[in-house]
């Protein structure tokens, strides 16, 4: 275990079993998206490791600094780290979107990102809500 993933768990105090289902969760989660985007023509991951990169190594620390906050605040937050992720990712173009695709259509192309960010926001709260209802229904 590296030594920031030993810092996120000894920071918020987390049991080991909540971390393997939101690593299940979110890496199945981010896989079933990636397939998603690519058979709709929406976007896609570069590399299908990047799954493992944004929605485990990234998505997962961020939503278990969110857990217990409220709503609202948990997609406020997570907003301002989807930007960023959204922003890096086609600045980087380790993200591809598909040219005039169905998001382009409906927002136009200059709105792709901001949506892209708007909905992964979601992420956070429904993560941690589901991720907290597997838990329970498996451990407790």
């Amino acid at each position: 275990m590296n030594s920031f993933l030993r810092f996120v768990l000894k920071k918020v105090n987390i049991d080991k079993r909540l971390l393997a289902v939101y690593c299940v969760v979110y890496f199945l989660w981010g896989l079933g998206m990636n397939w998603f985007g690519q058979q709709v023509e929406i976007a896609k991951f570069t590399f299908w490791w990047q799954v493992i990169t944004c929605y485990i190594l990234y998505m997962i620390p961020i939503s278990l600094v969110l857990r217990g906050m409220a709503f609202h605040a948990q997609y406020a937050y997570g907003l301002i780290a989807m930007g960023i992720l959204e922003f890096s990712g086609y600045a980087l173009q380790t993200s591809y979107a598909y040219p005039d695709n169905i998001l382009d259509q409906w927002f136009n192309i200059r709105n792709f990102s901001l949506g892209m960010a708007l909905f992964f926001a979601l992420y956070f709260p429904l993560g941690n809500w589901g991720v907290d209802k597997i838990y329970r229904l498996l451990f407790k």
